[in-house]
C-alpha cells in the first residue's frame, strides 16, 4: 500500500492505476481537510473483498467454512470433480 497526494495521482493518473490493476496494489489519497481520503484498489480485489464479507456474514457460513479449512488441513478434503 502506498499514500500518494491528489496532485501526484492527477499528474501521473496510468502509472498509477496500473499498478492498482496489474500488481494488485492499494493506494490511499489523502484529500483536504474534513474530507475522508480514497482508497484504490483493482475490480479484482473488490470483488474479493465483497465475496469474502459476504461469505462471512453468518454464523454458519462462517462455521462451515471453519470446518472446510480443518477437513483441508488435517488431509480429509475430497477434490471435488466437474
Amino acid at each position: 500500500m502506498k499514500t500518494i497526494k491528489m496532485a501526484e495521482l492527477r499528474k501521473s493518473m496510468k502509472l498509477h492505476l496500473d499498478f492498482v490493476s496489474r500488481d494488485s496494489g492499494t493506494i490511499v489519497v489523502p484529500r483536504k481537510a474534513g474530507l475522508p481520503s480514497v482508497v484504490l484498489i483493482s475490480e479484482d480485489e473488490y470483488n474479493s473483498l465483497i465475496e469474502t464479507i459476504h461469505l462471512m456474514s453468518t454464523r454458519e457460513n462462517r462455521k462451515r467454512l471453519e470446518e472446510s479449512i480443518q477437513q483441508d488441513k488435517e488431509g480429509k478434503a475430497i477434490p471435488f470433480e466437474t
